[in-house]
């Protein structure tokens, strides 16, 4: 999946992000990304409070589900100074589970880790709505809604 990602890269690009680019690039690596067979869940929540707080309502979870199916490691994307809030967010849920807390984490750049891609493609489209969410819906598992009553 990452070679096949990084092969969707421009000549000197270092990494994709779906809003920088074309519509008609757009189209094409989303084509591309269903060719490969990525799945993604996407955890979303209202902003009404913030979008710091709806980030970390959902990273919570994730955390959680992550635990639920004994995953081992997660990645995500660096804010730089706001790595400590996403820090705090997952200690704050592996310490409610000590004995399952067996889930790493680690922040590091886009253009290193180029499944992060994947999440910038499925949190855009799913955003977008309408015909992009339509195109993107070979990709996305679940939308784990955290604002539905």
């Amino acid at each position: 999946m990452r070679s096949g990602l990084r092969r969707l890269l421009f000549p000197g690009q270092r990494e994709l992000h779906f809003c920088k680019e074309k519509q008609a690039r757009r189209k094409l690596l989303l084509a591309k990304v269903v060719e490969l067979g990525a799945r993604v869940d996407v955890y979303r929540s209202n902003c009404r409070q913030g979008e710091e707080r709806a980030r970390q309502e959902c990273l919570a979870r994730l955390a959680e589900d992550l635990l639920d199916l004994k995953g081992h490691r997660l990645v995500l994307d660096s804010r730089q100074d706001r790595d400590f809030l996403d820090a705090h967010t997952i200690r704050r849920v592996l310490d409610k589970y000590p004995e399952q807390s067996r889930l790493v984490y680690e922040h590091c750049a886009s253009f290193d880790e180029p499944l992060l891609w994947l999440a910038d493609i499925a949190a855009w489209c799913t955003g977008a709505g309408g015909e992009w969410a339509r195109r993107a819906a070979p990709v996305i598992g679940s939308v784990i809604r955290l604002d539905w009553p």
